[in-house]
């Protein structure tokens, strides 16, 4: 066999087949120029070759990396030179590096007769050490280099497996410890809900119970409420019952005393009519009998003589005393009230200026500080306070005396009414704090009011041509004022009387904490009631009607109730009928607001004003009324 011999040649190309490589070939053009090789010899043979490649070689390196297919150069060939040294002359001609020479030489194998077994081996290694060509070495080396790539193929796939497996493996133990985590997250969730859940419960049960004591709580107050309530109303049934029992006395006694008057006014009258007849018959006789001697007897006829005039006179005292009766109407009760507070403040006047001319000080100063602190007075609580305890301090000031303190007191929160800014509740309050104090300036102060507005009183002066010159003189003993010898409007005085009122309507109303009203509800009452019963219906006496009750009347419904919505059927029964009977426009306004008033129950809601707001609070957060009173305690119960 020759020896197998590696030299460096040049390609030699038969048939378009390289049957040697270029020495410039990279390993990648090598693979490129087999896989070449194998498809011509496939499609050349009949029968499919068993080592045929389907797809181009790739290297692989030791730890299954895909290696570059550039490597060296090998060249194998089976031709022997001859002559070592023309060889590499050769080669030094070609500019070629001259290759190692492989030379396999022949093995020669002997056989025995006795060693049988051993033939098939050696036949085959016999037939591996034959001489093949250039196709079958390649073909050989390229099976070879299959059973390589499928080697190193299962390497890497059971390589990866591997890696798979262990990465599945983490995997499943991650989720597992995922799993567990996730359990235990689970188990402390619940545990919270758990304690949560028994939280909530708890706090149900307590509020639970905490409503059933507070419902216990109420039903216990309702039922206290309820107590008082019967209570109350029992009282107001008895101070019902015995108020009526004091009227039908009082009517008894009028009526006794009316009838009484009116025989002793029928007696007197029979009396002075047969006084005068008597008279007459005995001048008629004294006529015939000096009828003879005395010349002037027709004349003393005709002028009936001095019995005759004097009789005249008490005819006329009489019948004028009838029309004052008829043209002035208010009940003799508050007209003896009236007498006896204009009378005081007659006294006091007297006394002060007594007191002004025996004295060289003047006083005025002391009556515009009073007229200032009475124009302070506002709405607020506090104010209210210390405005009464400046008042309290100039009375029992020594350097002004008492009286004229209490005059000037008088008559600046009369006329302050008039003041756009006035509040009547609150002036009320100041009313009620200082004559707490000092008692007699209450009268004082409803004498002044009396004088500005005879509806105070109540009374009423009705007009008649012949006790009055005009109109103008009539308005001017109503309370018109006369300014530069003009009367005021009809509307100005309305406003004005509006004003007194309101006044008298707060005044009347106002409780205070500590502090005694001696003209509170009962008198309030008492003026509603003479209203009702003596004043007619008209103009003046509608607005003076609606002004009071605008201030009093939610105090009133809340002490009288029952009694209180008799007076109000009364006004609506009677006064506002006898207004609409009148049929006169300017009556239609006042006589819409009182119907309003009554059909809308304005005297179930307190008045603007009524409670005084604390410095500290907003209107909104306004106390409670500072009236303590029976009436009040029994009005929370009543809506």
């Amino acid at each position: 066999m020759e020896a197998v011999k590696l030299e460096i040649r040049r390609p030699q190309i038969v048939n378009g087949i390289g049957l040697e490589p270029d020495p410039d070939w990279s390993f990648k053009s090598l693979l490129s120029e087999l896989d070449s090789l194998e498809k011509k010899l496939n499609l050349s043979s009949s029968v499919s070759l068993p080592f045929a490649k389907t797809k181009s070689r790739e290297i692989y390196g030791e730890k299954g990396t895909k290696r570059s297919s550039n490597a060296f150069v090998m060249r194998v060939s089976d031709e022997e030179f001859e002559d070592s040294e023309g060889e590499n002359e050769e080669v030094r001609d070609r500019g070629l590096v001259k290759a190692a020479r492989f030379n396999c030489n022949e093995f020669y194998f002997s056989s025995s007769d006795d060693d049988s077994d051993d033939q098939p081996c050696l036949d085959v290694q016999t037939y591996l050490m034959n001489e093949v060509g250039l196709v079958e070495s390649a073909l050989y080396e390229l099976t070879h280099e299959h059973q390589l790539g499928v080697k190193e193929e299962i390497r890497n796939t059971v390589s990866a497996l591997e890696t798979d497996l262990m990465n599945e493996s983490e995997k499943s133990s991650s989720a597992h410890t995922k799993v567990e985590k996730y359990r235990e997250a689970r188990r402390e969730v619940e545990r919270k809900f758990d304690v949560q859940y028994q939280r909530r419960v708890a706090e149900g049960l307590d509020n639970h119970l905490t409503a059933v004591q507070r419902d216990h709580e109420l039903k216990s107050q309702i039922e206290e409420r309820k107590i008082r309530s019967d209570a109350a109303h029992e009282e107001a049934k008895r101070r019902e019952k015995a108020l009526q029992e004091e009227r039908l006395r009082q009517e008894k006694a009028k009526a006794e005393a009316e009838a009484k008057l009116k025989a002793e006014e029928a007696n007197r009258a029979a009396l002075e009519a047969e006084r005068i007849a008597a008279k007459e018959a005995a001048e008629k006789e004294a006529a015939k009998a000096s009828k003879a001697n005395t010349s002037e007897v027709p004349q003393t006829e005709a002028s009936g003589g001095p019995n005759a005039t004097s009789s005249r006179v008490e005819n006329d005292k009489t019948n004028k005393s009838e029309l004052a009766g008829n043209m002035l109407r208010a009940a003799e009760s508050a007209l003896k009230l009236e007498r006896e507070r204009l009378q005081k403040l007659k006294e006091l006047e007297e006394i002060n200026q007594s007191l002004r001319s025996s004295s060289n000080q003047n006083f005025d100063s002391t009556g515009r500080l009073i007229g200032r602190l009475i124009r302070q007075i506002s709405g607020n609580k506090d104010k209210v306070s210390t405005q009464a305890s400046e008042l309290v301090k100039i009375f029992n000031n020594p350097r002004c005396p008492q009286t004229i303190s209490i005059a000037y007191f008088a008559q600046k929160v009369v006329s302050n009414c008039e003041s756009p800014s006035h509040s009547a509740f609150a002036c009320a309050h100041v009313i009620v704090l200082v004559t707490s104090q000092f008692p007699q300036a209450m009268d004082l102060v409803l004498a002044e009011i009396h004088r500005a507005c005879i509806y105070t009183v109540p009374k009423h002066i009705s007009y008649t041509k012949s006790a009055f010159e005009s109109k103008e003189a009539y308005w001017k003993v109503i309370g018109y004022k006369e300014d530069d010898g003009k009367i005021e409007s009809t509307t100005d005085y309305l406003v004005r009387l509006d004003s007194y009122m309101k006044l008298y309507g707060a005044l009347v109303q106002t409780e205070v904490a500590g502090c005694q009203n001696v003209h509170g509800l009962k008198e309030g009452w008492a003026w509603l009631a003479r209203f009702l019963n003596a004043l007619p219906a008209n103009m003046y006496t509608a607005v003076a009607l609606y002004a009071f009750l605008q201030m009093a009347g939610f105090a009133l419904f809340r002490k009288y109730r029952s009694q209180f919505m008799k007076m109000l059927n009364f006004i609506s029964e009677n006064f506002l009928n006898a207004l609409r009977s009148q049929d006169d426009p300017d009556l239609r306004p006042i006589t819409s607001k009182i119907q309003c008033y009554l059909e809308d129950k304005l005297f179930l809601q307190e008045p603007e004003g009524r409670t005084l707001q604390s410095s500290l609070l907003s209107n909104n957060m306004a106390p409670e009324s500072d009236y303590h009173g029976p009436y009040h305690q029994q009005s929370r119960h009543f809506y």
